[in-house]
């Protein structure tokens, strides 16, 4: 014990007492000295602090955000946001090269349901004035009308039929919908900090998916179900459903597309999706319909699952009415320590600035200090109180 004693204290000049006690050895540092030297460092290096190259020359891609168009940007997608955004900072970090993808909800049959929202009940005047709560209150009350009538489903379906096979009248109607939609989101990343390199969304590979139905079908893999298509990959999973009956497209489709085009031009090491834990089942199939066409890199494919923002103990819904809009929170965040700030400090430089960074990192700090596989309950009082484990407080 003498001798491992004497070692420790010549060896590690940041010990300052070492006691031996039954089968431990106690062991005291320079706390000061140790919180000098980090602190230092860190002065001295500023935003290389924490800097290393073990992912050098390896390509990561990161899939967050995503929040689907012409619905309000809800606090349900902050998680995925910030989540995927703290991702790509610690990766870059790490030497990496990074590549942010916002995987845009831009496609698929709920725009077949705006379109004959917008066409039954839409009002032009009053949508251009303010676009995105107005088609949000459409989306709300298409579903309300279908549960009386159900039909309303099926001119949905075959709106977005049209739609995919190019029906100009509703092809431009969807991409003013598309436009509106990411002028709202990049006021939230502009507040966030958060950038992406790529806005390819599923529309983008709208075209661009028959190659790889006809990459399954030359591989025998695509098999006819009652005029589906599907591709069966295992007796403990559900097959992967690639075309529906009336020839239409889904998800799987599409991110099918969307890994290849993103292999050949990131020639990624890694992909992670920062998705909610709800779409376990679809990442399975898609790693397993990739092995199964004979590519080697489903391993490289990483499911980030996350838990809900709940309101009151319940998820939040868009057809519901029920959500809470991601933009409105972030600005009565900024006003309350505001008031909090000027009240505390009346003499204070630059108090919008602060209140800018004290009442967006509110939120930030919220949502990332939970276990990002739990669900959280959504609670702007507590999130902004300048005690206890809090943005603000730190």
């Amino acid at each position: 014990v003498a001798f491992v004693k004497t070692l420790l204290l010549e060896s590690f000049d940041v010990i300052s007492e070492i006691n031996p006690t039954g089968g431990f050895l106690n062991i005291r540092v320079k706390k000061t000295e140790i919180c000098a030297n980090i602190l230092k460092e860190a002065v001295n290096k500023l935003g290389d602090f924490g800097n290393n190259d073990f992912g050098l020359d390896k390509n990561v891609v990161i899939d967050y955000s995503s929040p689907n168009i012409a619905k309000s940007f809800s606090i349900g997608h902050l998680r995925s946001t910030m989540i995927g955004n703290s991702l790509k900072l610690i990766y870059r970090k790490c030497g990496y090269n990074v590549f942010g993808i916002n995987y845009l909800g831009d496609w698929g049959t709920q725009f077949g349901k705006m379109i004959i929202a917008y066409k039954k009940w839409g009002n032009l005047a009053e949508i251009k004035a303010d676009p995105i709560n107005k088609l949000t209150e459409l989306y709300v009350r298409f579903h309300d009308e279908a549960k009386e009538d159900p039909s309303l489903e099926d001119e949905a379906r075959e709106a977005f039929r049209k739609l995919e096979t190019g029906d100009q009248e509703y092809y431009e109607l969807w991409q003013w919908i598309r436009e509106e939609s990411l002028k709202e989101s990049q006021q939230i990343y502009d507040l966030l900090h958060v950038s992406f390199d790529s806005y390819n969304g599923e529309a983008y590979y709208n075209d661009k998916m028959d190659p790889v139905v006809d990459e399954l079908m030359e591989k025998g893999l695509l098999i006819d179900d009652q005029g589906a298509k599907i591709v069966r990959i295992g007796d403990d999973v559900p097959p992967a459903l690639i075309k529906r009956r009336d020839g239409g497209s889904l998800y799987i489709t599409r991110d099918l597309s969307a890994i290849f085009d993103r292999k050949n031009t990131y020639n990624f090491d890694k992909i992670l999706y920062v998705v909610g834990n709800e779409q376990k089942l679809h990442f399975e199939q898609l790693r397993r319909v990739i092995t199964a066409m004979g590519y080697d890199y489903s391993d490289s494919i990483n499911h980030i699952n996350f838990g809900l923002v709940l309101q009151n103990g319940r998820k939040m819904s868009t057809r519901g009415g029920g959500v809470v809009k991601l933009y409105d929170v972030l600005d009565n965040a900024m006003k309350l320590a505001y008031k909090q700030i000027t009240e505390k400090n009346p003499n204070i430089e630059n108090p919008e600035e602060i209140a800018r960074k004290v009442g967006c990192g509110a939120v930030v700090f919220n949502d990332l200090k939970n276990h990002r596989t739990l669900d959280y309950d959504f609670d702007m009082e507590k999130m902004l109180k300048f005690e206890g484990q809090t943005g603000p407080y730190l």
